[in-house]
C-alpha cells in the first residue's frame, strides 16, 4: 500500500503555533513534529508534504525545513523512500510487556489495576442465574449446540433495538462468546487475506489484533482533539477503499467521545459510496453517565450496509462472556458459514443468565450508570488535584479518562508505576500504527478510594519521572 500523503494544508493545521519558542527555528519545527507523530497524530507511514511546498506553506526558508526534516531524519521519525519521498517512522515499536493488557506475567494482586476498563458484575447476577438453573433441565435433553443463539434470547436482543427505532428481526440476530469473537467472526465472513480494513486511532487495540490475524490490513485514521476527523475519514476511505471498517461510535474506548447524529449519517453514507460494510461496536451503549438522550444506531442510516457488534460485559458482567451481532439479512448465512469454523454457539446456561438481566435492564442499569458517574467524578478530580498538568475531556460515558501528559513518557511511566503500585497501559498500546506515548488511559472502575489512592501512586511515579515540576495547565477539559 502507498503511503498517505499528509497535504501541506492539512500539516499546518496539526502544527499550530509551533514557532513561539526559543532557539532555531528548523529546531523547533522538527520538534513540533517529532511530537506529532510520538503521539500518532501524524500516523507513522504517511508522507510529509515536500520540502518546496512545507516552504511555501510555512512561509520560512528552505534551509529551516530541509533542516528540521534532517533532524527527523537523524532521530528515527523520518525516512527516505524513493520515489515516495519523505515517510513518517518510530524509532523502535513500542511494546513493552506491561504496555499490553493483562500481561500474563504481572500479578496484579495488591496493586492498584488501572488495565482493564470493566466493572464488577451487576447486583442481580446471582439471581439471574439461580433462574437460569431452573430453566436448564429443557435444554438438557438437546445437543446444546446453538450456531445462532437461543430464540429467546435473540427475541430480547432484537425487541432492544426495536425500541431504540431500528427495526430487528431475531434472525437477524448473532449471538457470539462476547463482542471479541462477534467482531472476528464478522471480519473472516466479509474480508479475504490481504483487505484493507479502517479503524480509529486510538481504539481498542484486542480488536485491532483480531483484525490483523485475520490477515486484513488495517487502516488507521486519527482522531482529533474533538472527535472524529470526518473530512479525514471521507478522504482515506476514498483513497484506501477498505473492504470493512471497525469503529466505536459510543463513547469511543480510549477517548470517550459519542459520535453525533448528523456525523453518523454521513459517515455511513460515505461507507455506503465506497461498498465498505461498517462494524460498529456498540458495547459501550448503556453507559451513558449523564441521562442524555442517544443517537440512534449507527444501523439506522444503513440498516442493509452495517454490521452492529454488542455485547454485556460492560454494562452487565463481562466473566458472562455473551455478546452479539445485528447482521443484514442478506449476510447472515455467510456470517454463520464463518462462524463454523471457530465456534459452535455461545454456552446455553450464560445465554439464559443474559436473556433474564435484559428483561430487567431498566432496573438493573440506573444504579450502574449512577454509580460509574461517581466513580468518573472521583478519578477526574483526584487527577486534577494530583496531575495538575494532565489534561482530559470529562467524558458523558463510558468507563475511562484519556489523559494527555505534557511529555511523551507513556511507556516509561508504565515501568514506574508497578514498581510504586500502579498497574497502568501505555497510550502506544491504543495505536494501531504506534505513537500516542503522551497518552495513558485511566478506567473509573475501581472503588473511589481506590480510584484516588491509585492516582496518588501514578502522580508519585509522574513525579519521579519528570525533572522539576512541570507547567501547569487546567486537568480537565469539558466539552
Amino acid at each position: 500500500m502507498q503511503p498517505r500523503h499528509l497535504p501541506a494544508s492539512t500539516l499546518l493545521g496539526l502544527l499550530g503555533v509551533w514557532a513561539d519558542g526559543t532557539g532555531p527555528a528548523y529546531r523547533l519545527l522538527a520538534d513540533r513534529l517529532r511530537l506529532l507523530i510520538a503521539d500518532g497524530r501524524i500516523i507513522p507511514g504517511s508522507r510529509l508534504p515536500s520540502e518546496r511546498e512545507l516552504t511555501e506553506a510555512l512561509g520560512v526558508s528552505r534551509t529551516t525545513v530541509t533542516s528540521a526534516y534532517r533532524s527527523l531524519r537523524d532521530s528515527g521519525y523520518l525516512t527516505s523512500r524513493r520515489g515516495s519521498g519523505s515517510i513518517t517512522a518510530l524509532p523502535s515499536k513500542v511494546a513493552p510487556e506491561l504496555g499490553r493488557h493483562h500481561a500474563p506475567s504481572v500479578d496484579a494482586e495488591g496493586l492498584y489495576d488501572f488495565t482493564c476498563a470493566a466493572p464488577a458484575a451487576v447486583p442481580g447476577i446471582s439471581t439471574a442465574v439461580a433462574a437460569a438453573a431452573d430453566e436448564m433441565p429443557v435444554h438438557l435433553a438437546t445437543p446444546g449446540y446453538h450456531p445462532q443463539g437461543l430464540p429467546v434470547l435473540r427475541s430480547e436482543i432484537a425487541a432492544a433495538y426495536d425500541e431504540r427505532g431500528l427495526p430487528t428481526s431475531p434472525d437477524q440476530i448473532i449471538v457470539t462468546a462476547g463482542a471479541l469473537a462477534a467482531t472476528s467472526i464478522a471480519v473472516r465472513a466479509i474480508t479475504q487475506i490481504g483487505d484493507r480494513v479502517l479503524t480509529e486511532s486510538p481504539t481498542h487495540p484486542n480488536s485491532v489484533d483480531a483484525i490483523r490475524r485475520s490477515g486484513c490490513r488495517v487502516v488507521a485514521v486519527p482522531m482529533s482533539p474533538g472527535g472524529w476527523d470526518l473530512p479525514l475519514l471521507e478522504a482515506t476511505i476514498r483513497q484506501t477503499a477498505p473492504r470493512a471498517a471497525w469503529l466505536v461510535a459510543d463513547f469511543q474506548n480510549p477517548t470517550g467521545f459519542l459520535m453525533s447524529a448528523a456525523d453518523r449519517q454521513r459517515l455511513a453514507r460515505a461507507f455506503a459510496r465506497s461498498r465498505t460494510t461498517a462494524i460498529v461496536d456498540e458495547t459501550l451503549f448503556e453507559l451513558a453517565l449523564d441521562g442524555q438522550e442517544m443517537p440512534p444506531p449507527f444501523a439506522s442510516f444503513d440498516p442493509d450496509g452495517v454490521i452492529t457488534v454488542g455485547s454485556v460485559s460492560k454494562s452487565f458482567w463481562g466473566g458472562l462472556r455473551i455478546g452479539w451481532m445485528r447482521v443484514p439479512e442478506g449476510m447472515v448465512a455467510r456470517i454463520l458459514d464463518a462462524r463454523a469454523s471457530m465456534d459452535l454457539g455461545a454456552p446455553v446456561l450464560e445465554q439464559l443468565v443474559v436473556t433474564d438481566l435484559l428483561r430487567r435492564r431498566s432496573t438493573l442499569l440506573p444504579e450502574r450508570r449512577a454509580d460509574l458517574a461517581c466513580r468518573r467524578d472521583a478519578l477526574a478530580s483526584a487527577v486534577a488535584a494530583e496531575l495538575p498538568s494532565w489534561r482530559f475531556r470529562l467524558p458523558s460515558g463510558g468507563l475511562s479518562l484519556w489523559c494527555e501528559l505534557p511529555e511523551p513518557v507513556g511507556s516509561s511511566l508504565v515501568g514506574v508505576a508497578q514498581r510504586n503500585g500502579a498497574l497502568l497501559v501505555a497510550g502506544s498500546r491504543f495505536s494501531p500504527d504506534g505513537g500516542l506515548e503522551s497518552f495513558i488511559r485511566l478506567p473509573f472502575t475501581l472503588d473511589e478510594d481506590s480510584l484516588r489512592d491509585g492516582v496518588a501512586r501514578v502522580a508519585a511515579s509522574y513525579a519521579s519521572l519528570t525533572s522539576g515540576p512541570p507547567a501547569r495547565r487546567s486537568g480537565v477539559m469539558i466539552a
